[in-house]
C-alpha cells in the first residue's frame, strides 16, 4: 500500500506520545510568543501543521486549558489566555508567599550537595542567557528553583507552584526580552544562592521575596504600557 506523503514543511513530533508531544510544542509556541495573547488555536490548522488528526490536537488544547493557557470559547474553539494585570501581579504574589515557604523550609534540611547541584543549574541558566536561547529560560529557571526547595521535601507546594510558575514565564520572557533584565536576573539569583550556601535563611527568604515581587511589578508596569500602546 502506497504511504501518504507528508506536507512539506510538517513539524516533526515524537510518535510515541503525540497528545503530549502536541501539548509541548504548543506550549513552548505560547511562551515564546508565536502564538500572543488572544489568538485563536484551530484545530484543522494545527492537525495540517502537524500532520495529526483532530484527536490529539483536541486533548493536547484541553491540556493546555487545563494549566491556564488555553481557553475553549463557545463558538470560538481554543484561544491563548489573556490575563489582566491584577492577576499576573496576584500570581507573583502567590509566587513569593509560597516559594518564600518551601525555601525557608528547604534550608533547615539542605546539605552542601543540595549547594553544588544548585550551583551547577544556574551556571546553565546564565549560558541560556547568554546565548539568548530563550526556550531554555523558562526551564532552567524553575529548575534552578526547585533543586533550592527541593529538600523541604513538599511534593504538593512543588506542584501548584509549578502550575504558577507555567502561566507566569511568559510574561517573564516577554520581560527580559523588553528590558533588557539579564543582566539583573543573573546577578540577583547569584545573590540567592551565595545567601543559601551560608545558610542565611532569614537573608535568603528575603532576598527572594524581593526578587519575585520587584519582578513582578516591573513586568506589570512594562505589560501595562505595551497593551496601553497595542489598543490605543
Amino acid at each position: 500500500m502506497k504511504q501518504s506523503q507528508k506536507p512539506a514543511g510538517a513539524r516533526q513530533i515524537t510518535r510515541q506520545s503525540i497528545p503530549e508531544s502536541l501539548r509541548d510544542s504548543l506550549q513552548e509556541r505560547i511562551l515564546n510568543g508565536e502564538f500572543k495573547e488572544g489568538d485563536a488555536l484551530i484545530q484543522d490548522a494545527i492537525a495540517e501543521e502537524y500532520d495529526v488528526s483532530r484527536m490529539p490536537v483536541r486533548e493536547a488544547l484541553r491540556q493546555l486549558e487545563a494549566c491556564g493557557l488555553v481557553a475553549m470559547r463557545t463558538h470560538k474553539g481554543a484561544v491563548v489566555t489573556t490575563l489582566p494585570t491584577e492577576q499576573i501581579e496576584e500570581l507573583f504574589e502567590l509566587r513569593a508567599m509560597l516559594e518564600g515557604d518551601l525555601l525557608s523550609r528547604a534550608m533547615v534540611r539542605m546539605t552542601d550537595q543540595d549547594v553544588v547541584e544548585a550551583r551547577v543549574i544556574l551556571d546553565q541558566l546564565e549560558a541560556s542567557y547568554q546565548a539568548r536561547d530563550m526556550a531554555s529560560w523558562g526551564r532552567l529557571n524553575w529548575t534552578f528553583h526547585e533543586r533550592l526547595y527541593t529538600p523541604a521535601d513538599r511534593a504538593q507546594t512543588m506542584a501548584i507552584l509549578h502550575g504558577v510558575n507555567l502561566q507566569t514565564e511568559r510574561y517573564i520572557r516577554l520581560h527580559l526580552v523588553l528590558t533588557d533584565g539579564l543582566q539583573a536576573a543573573e546577578r540577583e539569583h547569584r545573590e540567592i544562592l551565595r545567601l543559601y550556601a551560608l545558610r542565611a535563611t532569614d537573608e535568603a527568604v528575603a532576598f527572594l521575596r524581593t526578587h519575585i515581587l520587584d519582578a513582578g511589578r516591573s513586568l506589570v508596569i512594562v505589560l501595562r504600557k505595551q497593551r496601553a500602546a497595542t489598543n490605543g
